[in-house]
């Protein structure tokens, strides 16, 4: 009787340290190591089939050239950090992410709303909200305020405006009275989204408007945006992404409403889909059989529904039940002002790589009993089920 074991060769994963449950997935057939984003260099690719990262990687020919690699995944819905040209030209199979961590951004969004003032209530009575990118995101945003009742306006020039309902010029986009950035960031002309919100744009907005910016950095001149909120004058502005990330602008920080690292679409849920994605999108091109582990996260808490809670005073308690947009902008602001700004920028990707485990509202379950009917449609409309009653 031959005892001869298995021989197939393990498909040999490098992921960046902040991509959740890749062992998991990609099962007992894979080995995994892993990386810090920024601090990869082209030898520690030796003996490696497959490299994940995040956008926080460039991955180029510089990084690439020479290894042995038969596929890359980006855990994001961008690929701005990819030289999808450069991989197509070595037939290294290539793979990203879009939509999964839109309902995190969605939430992220909703959130940012919430916490600011009465622009929930506004946009809840009438008030437009611009969205600036209708890639797969700013799709997702505009689909969850529509059913919520919110009327938007949508600018992106890249689409044909037959393709976009409520389509709208920039100019009108931003007299509305939230206006939200999911904008790619591109050079390219003619529509370049690089400081596509300058001095001019900037000045443009309603004092009384809320800026929230999840896209890129550099969709917005951040330099001009200081120079504005400098002088007592702007909207109010919460920013998620900043120019020059990891080390960003302490006095723009100081300025701002909220500022956050780089998380909006830092929900476990959101990661853990783009982890599944990655290693389907991997088995597929590698040719080798892909498994169904089942999530790695397990069910949310149950909400909780405060008694006759409705409209905008539910949809607020809700939010916070799942995200405290206020102790990542605390956080950020502990770590960044009157830091030297060296420190400040690793205690950024700190923040990012050991960022607490946030659950999405969207797939959670809630108590039912003695629910009215309004209720149940908001829960419903965020994408929450009751739960099972106990025998």
């Amino acid at each position: 009787m031959s005892t001869a074991k298995n021989t197939q060769p393990t498909v040999r994963i490098l992921a960046d340290q902040n991509i959740p449950a890749v062992a998991h997935y990609a099962g007992p057939g894979a080995s995994v190591s892993h990386f810090s984003g920024r601090e990869l260099d082209s030898a520690q690719l030796a003996g490696f089939d497959v490299l994940l990262v995040r956008s926080v990687t460039r991955v180029n020919a510089d990084l690439l050239e020479g290894s042995k690699l038969r596929f890359v995944g980006t855990a994001t819905s961008g690929v701005d950090h990819i030289d999808r040209e450069y991989l197509q030209h070595k037939g290294i199979g290539f793979s990203y992410a879009p939509g999964s961590n839109a309902n995190s951004v969605v939430e992220y969004v909703l959130a940012a709303i919430a916490t600011s003032g009465d622009h929930l209530e506004r946009i809840l009575t009438g008030t437009p909200v611009g969205i600036v990118g209708y890639g797969v995101i700013g799709k997702a945003v505009a689909a969850r305020l529509r059913a919520l009742g919110v009327h938007c306006r949508v600018y992106d020039p890249w689409l044909d405006s037959a393709d976009i309902a409520d389509s709208s010029s920039l100019s009108d986009v931003l007299q509305c009275g939230v206006i939200t950035l999911h904008a790619e960031l591109t050079r390219k002309t003619p529509w370049p989204s690089f400081h596509l919100l300058a001095a001019t744009e900037l000045a443009a907005i309603p004092a009384d408007s809320l800026l929230i910016n999840a896209s890129r950095g550099a969709v917005v001149d951040n330099a001009a945006l200081s120079a504005l909120l400098a002088r007592g004058a702007g909207p109010g502005v919460i920013l998620d992404v900043w120019e020059g990330e990891p080390q960003i602008s302490a006095p723009l920080l100081r300025q701002v409403q909220l500022g956050t690292p780089h998380i909006a679409g830092y929900s476990l849920d959101g990661k853990l889909l783009a982890t599944q994605m990655l290693v389907h999108a991997m088995a597929r091109h590698l040719n080798i059989p892909a498994i169904n582990p089942g999530s790695a996260a397990g069910a949310a808490p149950l909400l909780q529904i405060p008694e006759g809670a409705q409209g905008p005073t539910l949809l607020r308690a809700l939010v916070a039940q799942r995200y405290d947009i206020h102790s990542d902008d605390s956080a950020l602001r502990a770590v960044t002002l009157d830091t030297p700004p060296a420190e400040a920028a690793s205690a950024f990707d700190q923040l990012r790589r050991n960022y607490p485990v946030r659950r999405e509202i969207m797939g959670s379950h809630f108590a039912a009993d003695e629910l009215g009917a309004d209720a149940r449609q908001l829960l419903a409309t965020l994408g929450c089920e009751p739960a099972e009653r106990k025998q």
